[in-house]
């Protein structure tokens, strides 16, 4: 501006902390560390207490690398204890969370009046919507791994499968026929294409889902079992992939987030019908979305409340991109840019002539 220069200063928040979930446990732990140090801050991180081994390997190999003492910090315990400590510490001036929307809601809660900068990655209840132009052969066995990759356990899988009818027949049939012979077994094992769930707690919860969706009037095409497995994998928590037809969108299978290997699937009628089917849940963290209509596309892209939208792939994303959801999914953003943006305080300076 005429006679003054001003601009504008990022600098480091101080103390930040960074809290992770199991499913992804390395990888999503150093989606916080990583731009939190190179923003220039001092990291307070807790791994999920289900899965702490890939954190404590990694704070093994900062120690060995030179990492200056007090810089990364590594805590292990229980959400309720040591992530609540970490919320609640009055020098700690921002907190990055990915995990549930009940434990999203409870950081937010204890951190809001404290005027803390808050990233909060949370649940998933998303769909994939197959028109009748897509390139059927990729989009089948695309589905098929956005429904079940990790057992389902991935917050960006398709749990709602939403079908165009012209196609929709077909598509149940070649689903079900595929999803039926996913092998369950050892991951050591290349042949398997399913492991067991996280835990006896989470095995108990997705049964429950499978048993919801019977009452709620769901026909099971396929699964819908616990699996007893042979040898060493005796006692496992396995489930067997499961496909459910002919619920509504308002029943609680498809409004939950049960992120186990189920899936629902339904057929629509028209693009009207296909955007209120998708967006007719809490959650709004990704949507898939197969066409090859351009037209189709942009008013999709610009409509689907997501904060991800994916056509014609799934997970196929650039790191520098902006990752995050709308509604119960959670609030900012995490990636590239805007990971710095949040890990820095920005200050603006003027300077008159």
């Amino acid at each position: 501006m005429p006679g003054a220069l001003s601009y504008t200063l990022r600098q480091p928040l101080g103390i930040v902390g960074g809290i992770s979930p199991w499913n992804l446990p390395l990888y999503l732990f150093t989606w916080k560390v990583a731009p939190a140090l190179a923003a220039g801050n001092c990291v307070i991180g807790k791994p999920s207490e289900v899965t702490p081994l890939t954190a404590y390997l990694l704070g093994d190999i900062c120690n060995a690398a030179g990492m200056p003492p007090g810089v990364f910090n590594i805590v292990h315990g229980l959400g309720p204890r040591a992530g609540e400590a970490i919320v609640r510490h009055p020098k700690i001036k921002a907190v990055s969370f990915t995990g549930s929307t009940r434990a999203g809601a409870e950081i937010a809660r204890i951190a809001a009046p404290m005027f803390k900068k808050l990233s909060l990655e949370l649940g998933g209840k998303n769909p994939n919507l197959i028109f009748a132009d897509c390139d059927y052969d990729k989009m089948l066995e695309t589905t098929v791994g956005s429904s079940f990759n990790n057992q389902g356990q991935i917050c960006l899988c398709g749990s709602r499968v939403y079908v165009e009818r012209p196609i929709y027949e077909r598509f149940k049939k070649d689903f079900v026929e595929r999803v039926r012979a996913m092998r369950v077994g050892d991951p050591a094992d290349s042949g398997s294409r399913l492991g067991a769930v996280v835990s006896k707690m989470h095995f108990d919860k997705v049964l429950s889902y499978i048993e919801l969706a019977q009452t709620e009037g769901g026909a099971i095409l396929c699964g819908g079992t616990a699996l007893q497995m042979p040898g060493q994998l005796s006692g496992g928590w396995y489930i067997a992939p499961t496909v459910i037809e002919g619920l509504p969108i308002n029943c609680r299978t498809n409004q939950e987030e049960i992120f186990g290997p189920v899936v629902t699937i339904q057929p629509f009628d028209t693009d009207d019908e296909a955007l209120a089917l998708a967006n007719g849940v809490p959650y709004g963290l990704s949507s898939t979305v197969w066409t090859n209509d351009l037209r189709r596309t942009q008013r999709f892209a610009a409509e689907l409340q997501a904060g991800i939208v994916w056509v014609n792939c799934w997970l196929l994303r650039d790191l520098r991109t902006p990752f995050g959801g709308v509604k119960q999914s959670g609030t900012g953003r995490e990636g590239g840019w805007e990971a710095m943006r949040f890990f820095t305080e920005t200050k603006s300076v003027t300077l008159a002539g």
